[in-house]
């Protein structure tokens, strides 16, 4: 099996190789145009974007078998049908730069971090006997909000969703819990620190403060933690009590002598947890170690240096956490697998949206760009709602930049007088992340670990019925009052 991945993986890459390599295609471009054109760039570069989205919400449903053990190669070929057409109607040089940018400035990082992240955290174990209650399932959500912004919303995803899904085993309503999770943890707790969530991160890096989100953004938020908590615990309720009120498995009352105390196993995690933050916090710094361009990507040695870390710090926890803490916590390789497949096809695919977007005013989607100004003022309520449901669908961090750029890019001004623009930027591009499966990458790792315990998660229509019928209604609370 993994000689055939090899040889598969051989063959994709000599494909590419051969194609960038192809004497037929043009090699015209210097350095500086290598950059798409994105003000010529039509509808039709978009489609593979929208088919690989199509396919992660069709194929699980309708070719589930051919799903399972290709969605790896579904999205290579929706990645190189964005590549090959690039290559031929711009140049080659094109294409490898545009491909070789979003590797190495993009992808790479954004993996490893994940990688990092969710190694670390799967050798955390809450351990003791916890029975999902409407208290205890509720309670688990708001720890897991309330330390999202400090330990980022992959972290603390990782950490208690194990935890949420051992406590309702034996629960017959349980898709609720793992949909709220997801709300709460896995998006809306990571909105008040740049540690919480990758636009903030990057707004940081521009020069945000970084308490400015938490003492901007603070009320908005505990409104939306408040309301999505209040609907979880009635709904909770409700199904708990249709259910009978279980109390856990029928021999939970001659074990509970037995049972495991509250605490934590794989404790040197936590250590390793604090060291991926504060190598993320350094990467941020003034420091400067240097950078060398390859292709004409600078690579910045002290992002390089950062990764190193990280995948130091990977390493180290899977050296450190015994085996049977992983094996006790269910941990498996496979949601990071998917993650990190499906995401090469996106984030490949999405080039050309993001790259019309950027192009503002005169690109493919200038009447979009023109929704978020009126005679030369900001409309907040459009700069919200446009970053949020562009967020649901495109990499929230780009398009977060995108925005903050449109908006003037003047981190003074922003922060200051234009302070509610730069909240309205923020809360859309963290918030409805949680919109749909690819919004932000936790999503899908918290449906991936669902499944694998036998949960059957909704699918990608399906979960966004649940966001668009919970979600949505409060989104439009928050825009009257904060907007």
């Amino acid at each position: 099996m993994k000689s055939a991945k090899l040889v598969y993986l051989g063959l994709i890459l000599g494909a590419l190789i051969a194609l960038l390599l192809c004497p037929g295609l043009a090699w015209s471009a210097a350095a500086g145009d290598l950059h798409l054109p994105a003000n010529e760039l039509g509808g039709l570069w978009v489609v593979p974007f929208v088919c690989m989205l199509l396919s992660i919400a069709i194929c699980p449903l309708a070719v589930p078998h051919f799903w399972e053990h290709h969605f790896g190669k579904v999205a290579v070929f929706w990645g190189l049908a964005f590549l090959v057409p690039c290559a031929i109607n711009f140049g080659a040089d094109v294409a490898l730069y545009q491909f070789w940018h979003i590797l190495i400035q993009d992808y790479i990082p954004f993996i490893i971090l994940l990688f990092a992240l969710f190694t670390v955290a799967g050798g955390v174990r809450l351990t003791g006997s916890l029975v999902g209650t409407p208290v205890v399932n509720a309670g688990l959500l708001l720890a897991g909000t309330l330390l999202a912004s400090w330990m980022g919303t992959t972290g603390a995803a990782m950490l208690f969703i194990r935890p949420l899904l051992r406590a309702n085993a034996h629960r017959r309503y349980k898709v609720h819990s793992v949909v709220f999770f997801i709300f709460l943890v896995a998006n809306v707790g990571g909105s008040l620190t740049p540690l919480g969530d990758p636009p903030l991160f990057l707004g940081f890096l521009r020069g945000v403060p970084f308490f400015w989100t938490a003492s901007h953004l603070l009320p908005i938020t505990i409104l939306l933690e408040v309301m999505l908590l209040a609907i979880y615990f009635i709904m909770e309720s409700i199904l708990y009590a249709k259910e009978g009120k279980p109390q856990g498995p029928a021999n939970q009352g001659a074990v509970s002598a037995n049972a495991e105390k509250f605490g934590v196993d794989g404790k040197i995690n936590l250590l390793l947890l604090a060291g991926v933050v504060g190598a993320v916090l350094w990467s941020g710094s003034d420091a400067q170690l240097g950078s060398k361009e390859i292709y004409h990507v600078v690579l910045d040695y002290k992002n390089s240096c950062r990764d190193a870390i990280l995948l130091g710090i990977a390493g180290l926890s899977w050296v450190l956490t015994s085996r049977e803490t992983r094996r006790l916590n269910n941990f498996s390789w496979a949601p990071i697998l998917e993650v990190g497949k499906l995401f090469f096809g996106i984030f490949l695919s999405m080039i050309p949206a993001i790259a019309i977007l950027q192009a503002g005013e005169r690109g493919a989607l200038a009447p979009v760009i023109r929704l978020v100004s009126e005679a030369g003022q900001p409309v907040n309520y459009m700069y919200f709602w446009l970053t949020g449901a562009l967020s649901s669908f495109l990499d929230n961090a780009p398009t977060y930049v995108v925005f903050f750029n449109t908006a003037g890019g003047n981190v003074t001004q922003l922060t200051g007088e234009l302070a509610t623009t730069l909240a309205a930027i923020s809360a859309g591009a963290v918030f409805m992340g949680a919109n749909t499966y690819i919004g932000n990458a936790p999503n899908f790792m918290v449906r991936s670990i669902a499944e694998n315990q036998g949960v059957k998660m909704p699918s990608f229509f399906g979960y966004m019925l649940w966001s668009l019928c919970i979600l949505i209604p409060c989104f439009i609370l928050l825009t009257f009052l904060f907007f």
